[in-house]
């Protein structure tokens, strides 16, 4: 496959003649296989922790670099196309179909993150697959392997109708979505557009549970967004991530999902790997969903760590703004009582991924939650204990098969 062309006319001047020079600066590419994420948790303290990402540091400038469609980074099943037009464009969608050895007969759509990609997905794919579900993982357009157009109109609606295109394609019209931070959003969009193809919503510390323009967090121009991820570098995302994703912990099971990022900005297509990001933190930031919670319908799997403290654009707000945003136990909470038929399942001592921080109590919960549909009781609380410490689940509605239509 040909990685995509991106034509610097349509950049402003200003950012031209850096452009330029760091093309003729790119080294050969680099091929470097990911790691598979490691499922057990590490007892390190925070200090080691912060060591070990430091010394990760040291060689920043020496890793990987990938095309800008991540040619050269391994994904853990094979990857299909999905071509299609879309805005007189024509565009393909990359994706894993990992069909299950003894199937349920229900489907997952697995949605990433902002800062992740269908790859990062790689332990929940296993472990679904292994209970019975047909697993679909897709890359959004401009996100890694997929298309990353000079011109598009980046909405969540847009993602959402192209996620149903593909699913199409693949025979699928009732299936489980699970969205992880940005895909939190775009999961939800999703619902709402397609709430009798969604059997089930699952949302993994969600970005968009507050408004971040509507509290204070100061607008970027797409030019600004822009001048800042072209200075992306693996050890920005490494001291990012240990501190908002993993509170304040690393492991080295993290780090190739680190590389795999940091990967596309070392290599060829930086400029529209850049631009491609930051046309989407726009789309993010000014399209809020909070507002549309209390309209979706079907029953809903809040999975929420606890530490977590993502906000867009915080590191922009003034430090009164700042210290109103990313509290995720207030906002899990809030989201789970807006939502009609909500199941929070709160981790105490997680951050933004839960599912890579703690896989086997993440996905103990995932599991029973998915199995849960339908058949929930009202007002029950129960706990359980995983490495990542204590997990308390609140389910706030019960969940009848009438309530929903015959697909549940």
């Amino acid at each position: 496959m040909l990685p995509v062309t991106f034509s610097l006319q349509n950049i402003p001047m200003s950012y031209r003649r850096r452009s330029l020079l760091a093309m003729l600066g790119v080294c050969a590419l680099t091929v470097a296989p990911a790691v598979l994420a490691a499922s057990t948790m590490s007892s390190a303290s925070s200090a080691s922790s912060a060591l070990t990402a430091s010394t990760a540091s040291v060689a920043d400038n020496a890793g990987p670099a990938y095309g800008p469609e991540l040619q050269g980074f391994n994904y853990p099943a094979p990857v299909e196309q999905f071509d299609f037009t879309s805005q007189g464009v024509a565009l393909h969608m990359a994706y894993m179909d990992i069909k299950p050895a003894n199937p349920n007969g229900r489907t997952a759509v697995l949605l990433h993150g902002k800062n992740f990609c269908a790859a990062t997905w790689d332990t929940t794919i296993r472990r679904l697959s292994d209970a019975g579900y047909r697993v679909i993982a897709p890359d959004q357009i401009g996100f890694c392997k997929s298309s990353k157009p000079e011109r598009y109109q980046y909405s969540f609606q847009q993602l959402a109708r192209n996620t149903h295109a593909l699913l199409a394609s693949l025979g699928v019209s009732d299936a489980t979505v699970i969205g992880h931070s940005t895909g939190g959003m775009l999961a939800i969009r999703y619902a709402l557009m397609y709430p009798l193809e969604t059997q089930q919503l699952v949302l993994v510390n969600p970005i968009g549970l507050e408004d971040w323009k509507a509290k204070g967090v100061p607008s970027l121009s797409v030019d600004q967004w822009y001048e800042r991820e072209l200075k992306t570098t693996a050890d920005g995302i490494r001291r990012y991530e240990q501190s908002t994703y993993y509170a304040g912990h690393w492991r080295a099971d993290y780090e190739p999902w680190v590389q795999m990022l940091a990967g596309m900005y070392r290599g060829p297509g930086k400029q529209i790997v850049a631009w491609n990001s930051a046309l989407l933190y726009d789309m993010i930031y000014t399209q809020p969903v909070v507002y549309e919670l209390g309209q979706l319908s079907m029953p809903t799997l809040l999975l929420i760590g606890q530490k977590d403290t993502t906000a867009i654009g915080k590191d922009a707000a003034p430090p009164d703004v700042r210290a109103q945003l990313g509290h995720y136990p207030e906002l899990g909470k809030a989201a789970a009582k807006a939502i009609p038929h909500a199941t929070l399942v709160e981790f105490a001592d997680l951050g933004h991924a839960p599912q890579m921080q703690d896989p086997q109590a993440f996905h103990k919960a995932l599991l029973d939650g998915m199995a849960a549909v339908p058949g929930e009781s009202v007002g029950v609380q129960a706990g359980f204990r995983g490495a990542g410490g204590s997990h308390v689940v609140h389910r706030w509605a019960k969940l009848r098969p009438e309530t929903f239509g015959s697909s549940y």
